[in-house]
């Protein structure tokens, strides 16, 4: 039996993000309140907050309450809220759909970099995993021909993020295409982890693909676009008869969402709160990546980077030759800030930073990153 893989960087993140004074590991914004959140609802906040305290803490309906599911399908057009499984975070509706795709067949593909829960898995539980690179030169684009390729080469499922952790890249329309076209093709299934659309700097959401392939499962949560991480609410998003599947699946892990947070999660997505919510996020994300590029600027040639088209995280190249995971422990250890190396994305000379805190948090933060990167210099 092959030895186990770990998940690299969630144990990075979560033994250390709450031990550093400033943590630049997280991809999504500066979280909101509860009570920001309720403001942001209006009357149906208002109405909600009256609630909360009088809310019983039973279960709640195991695949997430009728009318969440309903809000949540409203974003993919065509979508049945029959279709919708609510789950415990986006993690687990890619782990229950991990587990159900993998009676398609054990050999998977995946474009990386990307987070590395699902190719984790795939190799944890007996598969195999081809790899589909993107392309720093191109934008961070992959080749479509080379999803072909893995196809060919007998994969049944390909992971897809989009837009893109830890790059910030969105895949153009073309390639989406493409990529959907070779799928259908092989009979092949798309995974798409969707988990930062909403979040982009343009404003415009990015396509879903769920719009472009029969045989998918999308997830998405309210980690990242929507700046409520804690809340614990993931999505899967497929036909009524696989989301059924999935949902017997979650019998097995957590078996219901929070009903504190499938009530939080409802007015969250509510036609009127959620471009609020999202606004915010776009505000965040595009004053904070300013600065960030600024702050490279004033580096001369030290890093190199795309600027993100989504999330609030950059994918830096840094010069010098140290490896990553040395220099992310000297940046935790003497600097009291947290990275995430290259290394756990399987490619060293690279160090993600989010920059999602408060703008005050980021200078010094970045600054520090910066006094650190003169140190290794000498």
């Amino acid at each position: 039996m092959s030895s186990f893989v770990p998940f690299e960087m969630e144990r990075w993140q979560s033994t250390w993000e709450h031990r550093v004074r400033y943590n630049l590991s997280e991809s999504g914004v500066h979280p909101l309140s509860t009570a920001e959140l309720l403001e942001l609802g209006g009357q149906e906040g208002r109405e909600l907050g009256e609630r909360l305290l009088e809310l019983r803490q039973g279960y709640g309906q195991s695949n997430g309450s009728d009318e969440l599911r309903r809000r949540i399908s409203a974003l993919y057009p065509g979508a049945d809220p029959e279709g919708i499984l609510v789950t415990v975070g986006g993690a687990e509706a890619n782990f229950v759909t991990l587990w159900r795709l993998l009676e398609e067949g054990e050999d998977w593909a995946a474009i990386l970099p990307t987070y590395m829960q699902i190719p984790g898995l795939v190799r944890n539980l007996g598969g195999r995993l081809h790899s589909v690179p993107l392309t720093e030169d191109e934008g961070w684009q992959p080749d479509p021909d080379e999803v072909a390729r893995a196809f060919r080469a007998g994969a049944r499922v390909l992971l897809v993020t989009n837009p893109n952790n830890p790059t910030g890249a969105c895949l153009e329309p073309e390639r989406m295409e493409a990529i959907a076209g070779h799928a259908a093709r092989h009979g092949a299934w798309i995974v798409a982890d969707e988990v930062y659309a909403g979040a982009e700097v343009s404003g415009r959401t990015t396509s879903s693909f769920y719009e472009h392939h029969d045989r998918v499962v999308v997830t998405q949560s309210l980690s990242k676009a929507y700046g409520l991480p804690g809340l614990r609410i993931g999505w899967a998003v497929a036909t009524p008869q696989l989301a059924h599947d999935l949902w017997g699946r979650t019998d097995y892990t957590t078996i219901t969402p929070a009903t504190l947070s499938d009530a939080l999660a409802t007015l969250a997505l509510s036609p009127e709160v959620r471009p609020r919510i999202l606004a915010r996020t776009r505000e965040i994300i595009t004053a904070n990546r300013d600065r960030l590029a600024r702050w490279v600027e004033a580096q001369g040639d030290r890093f190199s980077y795309r600027p993100p088209d989504a999330g609030a995280i950059a994918f830096l190249r840094y010069r010098g030759g140290h490896n990553s995971s040395e220099v992310a422990e000297r940046l935790r250890v003497d600097d009291d800030v947290l990275v995430v190396p290259g290394d756990h994305f399987g490619m060293d000379g690279f160090i993600r930073i989010g920059f999602g805190p408060p703008p005050d948090e980021l200078d010094e933060a970045l600054e520090r990153v910066s006094r650190r990167f003169d140190a290794l210099a000498v």
